[in-house]
């Protein structure tokens, strides 16, 4: 019951939570994402293989094989046994895998066996991934006012702005070192460090309360036992929508990971285009809960359809300017592009998916929906660059493959029920027609 709580209080402790726990997931996701495009094709792959960097960037997207399979465990759970329990588990997977990575040998020292390591954090990387922005998305939903649910899930994605904010600016001294230290023990410390903030995040999280309809459902038992099934069965259309609406976040990698290697081979200081991640999201901290109000006042599918196109209309002149000797109208794409563009969908999304599905399949609908449609772009980064976008004249394969992204997600939110007055106990409930006479 809400009595249980502290009134006014509980939403504020969600969404705290929920933007440490984001900031923990994209601290780890955006290091890996910069290692992989800098720093690994140096030392977990042979020396001086073409193919090094192709390689390096798939095993950021070996994440996004596991995210689907840690959808429907961590997502089951997360509907049976509350989505806090399962949000302080993958929490604890995170930071655990991440500060595995920073000790693992080098291809130098144990051969193949050094990648097939990288592999395997990654993939218990991914795993706790699956479960992280969907439970804190839920959870935040939950404990939100009906008026406001946009505002506060949005600092979930908020969170990931300050990730890989920290991220970079832990990274950029690291790729500034020389490199015998860069690639010896330089690299390893972004890993290490993210030890502190996630022992920060795990204080913070112990003490939030399960959501109120779990709680609810749990006392009267009405807890789903195989969440999967009655979600299958009765959401397969909205998760299927949420697939192709996730398809989005390819943007997002793209900007974030492959971005960086072509900004190096047009010439860019691999610390410049480091800043220009850490510009963009330091707008977006701002950017992203103004968005998510106007979605509250006028509804979430104009919010996330305008976000999903804007950023197909600017990634190429962002791309471009990479190539020119303007360094400040780099920038300004950047953040255009980036803050004012595609973090209007990534404010809304944890409402406009979350709002698809009832409280009893929640967790698992977003998990679910939300890794399938990241496989995408957990693999976007490779895919583009297979097919030339990292070299001279590569930003005509960028832009056009953020464009398909961009229309695919527009389309189906097209489809989609706008939820912004729907009462949140009422979320997802089916109303079914009276028979005719």
């Amino acid at each position: 019951m809400m009595s249980a709580q502290e009134p006014g209080k509980t939403p504020g402790k969600a969404a705290l939570a929920s933007f440490m726990g984001s900031a923990v997931e994209y601290y780890d996701f955006f290091i890996f994402a910069s290692a992989s495009a800098l720093i690994f094709p140096h030392i977990f792959f042979p020396s001086g293989d073409d193919a090094a960097l192709v390689m390096s960037l798939a095993t950021f997207g070996f994440a996004y094989v596991a995210r689907p399979i840690g959808a429907v465990i961590l997502g089951h759970f997360g509907d049976r046994i509350g989505p806090q329990k399962v949000l302080m588990f993958t929490l604890l997977l995170m930071g655990g895998a991440t500060f595995v990575i920073g000790c693992l040998p080098t291809f130098e020292q144990v051969g193949w066996l050094s990648p097939g390591l990288l592999v395997l954090a990654r993939l218990a990387q991914g795993i706790s991934a699956a479960g992280e922005q969907a439970g804190a998305s839920s959870l935040t939903l939950e404990h939100a006012p009906d008026n406001r649910r946009a505002f506060f899930t949005s600092w979930t994605l908020t969170g990931t702005q300050g990730g890989q904010i920290l991220a970079a600016m832990v990274f950029i001294p690291v790729v500034s070192l020389p490199d015998d230290i860069k690639y010896s023990w330089g690299w390893r410390i972004p890993f290490w460090l993210s030890a502190v903030v996630v022992l920060i995040t795990f204080f913070i999280r112990r003490t939030l309360h399960e959501p109120p309809a779990f709680e609810e459902a749990k006392a009267s038992g009405k807890i789903e036992k195989l969440p999967l099934i009655p979600l299958l069965r009765d959401y397969w259309r909205d998760v299927l929508r949420v697939i192709l609406c996730a398809f989005v976040a390819a943007i997002s990698t793209v900007f974030t990971n492959l971005a960086l290697a072509y900004g190096v081979v047009v010439g860019l200081d691999q610390g410049l285009t480091l800043w220009l991640v850490v510009a963009a999201n330091f707008v977006a901290l701002f950017t992203q809960p103004q968005f998510a109000k106007l979605a509250d006042r006028i509804g979430r599918r104009p919010v996330f359809i305008y976000g999903a196109l804007s950023s197909a209309v600017f990634m190429p002149f962002y791309m471009l300017s990479m190539s020119s000797d303007n360094t400040i109208l780099t920038f300004a794409l950047a953040v255009v592009t980036f803050s004012c563009g595609y973090a209007a969908a990534n404010a809304v999304w944890p409402s406009f998916y979350g709002e698809m599905f009832s409280a009893r399949v929640r967790f698992s609908g977003l998990a679910l929906g939300t890794q399938l449609g990241f496989l995408l772009a957990g693999f976007a980064p490779a895919i583009v660059a297979g097919l030339g976008g990292v070299q001279e004249g590569g930003w005509i394969v960028i832009a056009g493959f953020t464009a398909v992204v961009a229309v695919i997600a527009s389309l189906s939110a097209l489809t989609a029920r706008e939820t912004k007055d729907v009462p949140t106990d009422t979320l997802g409930i089916r109303v079914i027609p009276a028979a005719r006479g």
